[in-house]
């Protein structure tokens, strides 16, 4: 989840008590799907047995479905802010980068994990080959997200802003690359499966950190006191206005 962090003012979906209450239910649902996938990825560096493998890995699944409703939700949220114009990212292509891409990156990448966790499931001729590739491909979703989403540019927000930004961004990235790598160990048999699924259980951790983090931004973000947030650029701003 990686999770979309983004420092934008446009959040014009709703009234303010209701956007509030989603952004939170946002939050608390990316904790429990990291940390549910934490779990699930524990249970299988822990055991050998076939059977709690297994329902480590269902578990592992649940938690990526959650995880994509949460980008879903994201996506979303962003497109309803700027009143579906998706036109506007010509004029602010930080708009499309950002806050449109990375969310839908981000809930694809979740998506193939589901899916390669069923070939390591279904156990057939080949499925092994096709899961190492699905979960390859999904990982470099992840990563590619996680990169588009600290790759933001910051103009109005003060050092505050940007440094929860970057407390949510930091774990989150390091997190994905983890979980790149342990997809090409496993691609090429590298290396013993209990260090790749280590692997993967040090980035779902980093991304709970993040998830935890996440939940200290959006508080903060609600705050009477909160820090100034970006407005969009390049007269996109002035499209929205009425």
């Amino acid at each position: 989840m990686v999770k979309l962090a983004t420092a934008r003012e446009a959040r014009l979906y709703g009234p303010a008590l209701t956007v509030r209450r989603w952004e939170y239910i946002n939050a608390g649902a990316y904790v429990f799907g990291t940390l549910l996938l934490a779990a699930g990825l524990a249970a299988v560096c822990a055991s050998s047995d076939r059977g709690v493998r297994a329902a480590g890995l269902v578990v592992a699944a649940a938690a990526l479905v959650i995880v994509a409703a949460v980008n879903a939700h994201d996506l979303g949220a962003h497109l309803a802010g700027v009143d579906c114009r998706v036109g506007l990212v010509r004029f602010d292509p930080q708009l499309g980068l950002v806050e449109l891409l990375v969310p839908a990156l981000n809930a694809a990448g979740c998506v193939l994990g589901v899916v390669g966790v069923a070939f390591l499931l279904a156990q057939g001729d080949g499925r092994e080959r096709q899961a190492a590739n699905t979960m390859l491909a999904g990982a470099l979703l992840w990563l590619l997200g996680s990169v588009l989403n600290s790759c933001q540019v910051y103009e109005r927000a003060d050092g505050r802003a940007q440094l929860l930004q970057s407390s949510v961004q930091i774990p989150i990235l390091v997190g994905s690359l983890l979980f790149l790598v342990a997809a090409v160990l496993n691609c090429r048999r590298a290396r013993e499966p209990f260090e790749r699924w280590t692997m993967c259980l040090c980035g779902s951790v980093l991304w709970f950190v993040g998830a935890l983090f996440n939940v200290v931004k959006v508080f903060m973000m609600h705050q009477s006191d909160a820090p100034r947030l970006e407005k969009l650029r390049g007269g996109a701003q002035e499209w929205l206005s009425p």
